[in-house]
């Protein structure tokens, strides 16, 4: 069908429009992209939400650190008694009390093991909501700016492309 079109238009015609969808295409071609890039781990370190977050999380966690920390330190000093009374304890006294230090220490690992865990996914949640909101601010600049992509992982960047300050500012407010 496009044929029949085609060979139906004046020579002319067609040499014309092919001419001008070449210039048009190798014009789109030349036009520098525009590309920002971000560290993102400078928005997660550096930004004033980043810091009053781990300001929150070390207000939270730091009565569960104290009571990991007292029960470390009540397991080593009991560690190190028994260690020093070991050789004039009878056995069945020396067996009792490796159960108890085995048991101690079991509780120990698990307390350290859920306080782990814990911290561990509430930075995962406060990171998340940063991210969030950076995202939406590089979207917002980027569309500003018009950048035809933003990237957040390299080797190395210009300093000219780099839009994290920016970006660091607009969070901080």
């Amino acid at each position: 069908m496009l044929n029949k079109v085609i060979a139906s238009l004046p020579r002319g015609i067609v040499l014309a429009a092919l001419c001008a969808g070449t210039a048009v295409h190798a014009q789109a071609q030349s036009l520098p992209g525009r590309i920002g890039f971000v560290y993102t781990e400078r928005l997660m370190t550096e930004s004033k939400l980043a810091k009053n977050a781990d300001e929150k999380l070390q207000a939270e966690f730091s009565k569960r650190q104290k009571q990991v920390d007292d029960v470390m330190a009540r397991f080593k000093a009991a560690r190190e008694k028994f260690d020093g009374e070991a050789p004039r304890l009878s056995d069945a006294e020396r067996t009792r009390r490796t159960r108890e230090l085995l048991d101690m220490e079991k509780d120990l690992q698990r307390m350290q093991r859920e306080y782990n865990e814990d911290l561990f996914q509430r930075k995962n949640e406060e990171r998340s909501a940063i991210a969030q909101r950076a995202y939406k601010l590089i979207e917002q600049v980027a569309e500003q700016e018009h950048l035809d992509v933003v990237l957040q992982e390299s080797i190395w960047t210009s300093p000219r492309i780099d839009i994290t300050d920016k970006i660091l500012k607009l969070l901080d407010k």
